[in-house]
């Protein structure tokens, strides 16, 4: 049961608002930490055990990125006005509009390490520190691990999958089944899935618009416009105390978390075992007990 809000509501994006929620009381002793939702395309929904942090005095900030969840959604979008930068701009916007940038502590899961990278990278002033879990630090790494872990499915599942990929059929039920062998190996791993996980993907499937255009049909075919995308050349840039996380049956796999480990000055890297990509959810004790560790340390 997470700890229940202290506020909600939008904030103005522009000509659009972006939905948030806000657990504890900001400016009061202690960092805000502000989660970022993967996808890209993705909900808060399935982060809102985090909330958890603010009974350790830790306020906590959720909110659905544009075009998902509680924020404006634009099915008729060009599919060139969904990028990092206006993800990127969305972030400033919401840090500002809730005067939370001036002590914060970012975390940002799957796509939302990345973004969290790349906004870390710009050394705000404000910044405290970062956790990047689950994140690969570019998609062309991200595609060539993907490789290997299909490679590795039960006889016959890639082939399936490869057939509708061909054939451009990735909507239809045989895909469907198939994509699901591979989520329950490498995205979370706990049966049935958790409530807020499921919440989190039926509104993927509700309104694709986002994850279509920047991600693909599936976790593992990726040809949309992040498949050349990613942060390694700018994380040395990182100065913040950083705190990577993955699981060991992560699709993020180690080979595309490793450049956080090795390229952000003294970075910590905190493996899972019993994971896979939602280590906050199949290991939650943990996960938060490694959380506080790490925030307890920044002061």
């Amino acid at each position: 049961m997470s700890t229940a809000p202290s506020a909600k509501g939008t904030v103005p994006f522009g000509e659009h608002r972006t939905w948030y929620r806000v657990t504890g009381t900001p400016n009061s002793g202690r960092p805000t930490v502000v989660a970022l939702h993967g996808g890209p395309g993705s909900t808060h929904d399935y982060l809102v055990g985090m909330a958890v942090l603010a009974e350790s005095g830790w306020p906590v900030v959720h909110y659905d990125q544009l075009g998902n969840g509680g924020s404006t959604h634009l099915p008729d979008a060009s599919t060139d006005f969904w990028t990092p930068q206006l993800f990127l701009d969305e972030l400033d916007n919401l840090l500002r509009r809730l005067d939370v940038d001036g002590d914060y502590v970012l975390f940002g899961q799957s796509w939302g390490g990345l973004l969290a990278a790349k906004h870390a990278s710009a050394r705000p002033a404000g910044l405290r520190g970062l956790v990047v879990a689950n994140a690969p630090a570019s998609y062309p790494l991200w595609l060539s691990e993907m490789r290997v872990l299909r490679d590795r499915l039960p006889p016959g599942v890639d082939d399936t999958l490869r057939k509708h990929e061909a054939a451009g059929t990735t909507d239809s039920k045989e895909y469907f089944d198939a994509m699901m062998v591979f989520y329950n190996r490498h995205v979370c791993t706990l049966r049935p899935w958790p409530r807020e996980f499921v919440a989190t993907f039926m509104e993927i499937y509700n309104d694709p618009t986002v994850y279509y255009a920047m991600n693909g049909p599936s976790e593992f075919h990726v040809i949309g416009s992040l498949r050349d995308w990613g942060v390694v050349d700018c994380l040395p840039d990182i100065e913040v105390p950083t705190l990577v996380i993955s699981g060991r049956h992560d699709e993020a796999t180690p080979a595309t978390v490793r450049p956080y480990a090795e390229l952000v000055p003294g970075a910590r890297w905190e493996i899972f075992e019993d994971s896979s990509h939602t280590p906050h959810l199949e290991e939650p004790e943990r996960f938060i007990a490694v959380m506080i560790e790490f925030l307890e340390s920044l002061e």
